[in-house]
């Protein structure tokens, strides 16, 4: 198993030496230096008013991104996951091939289908309903396979978007693009995407018991066999939110994680605090990073 760190909060960031700026480039160095293989932001503009204010400080995503393209050589970069609804997917499929030739072809592709009204509304970003992104969703799959598609700039019809030229140049330099991650565990919906267009999935918001993490891979491997896909190329990923790290319990920790590895996870994302995280990256994934290898 490996382990990615997702950034979440910049909160308290400001106060530390060379302030946000200073402060991500260390997240960056340190999840290098303890063998952290996935360093993710979110795609939000604002704070999720569901666990803390909207008003806390939040940075762009593949600006951040980029960023940590500049001050890191080997960890693996991406949202986990980037909300359709927010840029136009010729225009992404521009940006996630920026990020990666600048990364050096460090770059993953997450996407999913958006949630968070109120930063829509604050913003002016339409927020169609819940039907409607999932068909941009899925529009924006096919636009960015175009755009990634190097023997071809044919002109792209859908029902949401239209591309004259799906040219995009320079190409990525991951072969043959950016891992694609889909994040959700929508069953019908979601899950299905991720059998028919994705090389990734990230399950699970929270410390979400086995079994439940267990049904969604047992549903993600019915979505295969109905669309002919091969399960096992799926690379498996989750978020865990338990408090075992926070405590300080590496033990715990990596006992919880042997169950999520018996099932299928290959990657954990787990989620330091905003202020100082990269005080709390050495001091908690350095122990676990060679025992989750491990497993």
């Amino acid at each position: 198993m490996q382990l990615g760190t997702h950034i979440w909060s910049f909160t308290g960031s400001e106060t530390a030496d060379g302030g946000t700026a200073g402060e991500l480039a260390r997240v960056g160095a340190t999840a290098e230096q303890v063998g952290v293989h996935a360093v993710s932001v979110m795609d939000h503009f604002f704070q999720m008013d569901r666990v803390r204010p909207a008003e806390e400080p939040m940075l762009e995503g593949y600006g951040a991104l980029n960023f940590l393209a500049a001050h890191t050589s080997s960890v693996r970069l991406g949202l986990l996951v980037g909300g359709v609804t927010y840029r136009h997917p010729g225009l992404l499929a521009k940006t996630v091939t920026t990020l990666d030739v600048l990364s050096g072809g460090r770059a993953w592709f997450g996407i999913g289908a958006g949630w968070y009204e109120r930063e829509h509304r604050g913003l002016g970003v339409p927020f169609p309903p819940t039907a409607e992104r999932f068909e941009r969703l899925e529009e924006t799959l096919r636009v960015c396979q175009a755009m990634w598609d190097s023997s071809s700039t044919a002109p792209f019809e859908g029902r949401h978007y239209q591309l004259a030229e799906t040219l995009c140049s320079p190409a990525p330099i991951s072969d043959p693009h950016p891992p694609v991650l889909i994040g959700g565990g929508g069953e019908r919906k979601t899950l299905r995407l991720v059998a028919q267009y994705a090389d990734a999935c990230n399950l699970g918001t929270d410390a979400r018991s086995v079994d439940a993490i267990a049904h969604k891979l047992e549903v993600l491997r019915n979505h295969c066999t109905d669309v002919g896909r091969d399960y096992a190329q799926i690379h498996k990923t989750m978020l865990y939110n338990g408090g075992e790290l926070h405590a300080g319990d590496h033990d715990g920790f990596v006992e919880a994680m042997a169950g999520y590895a018996e099932i299928g996870i290959q990657t954990v994302f787990v989620l330091p605090p905003g202020d100082r995280p990269s005080e709390w990256i050495e001091q908690n994934c350095a122990p676990v990073v060679p025992r989750l290898a491990a497993l």
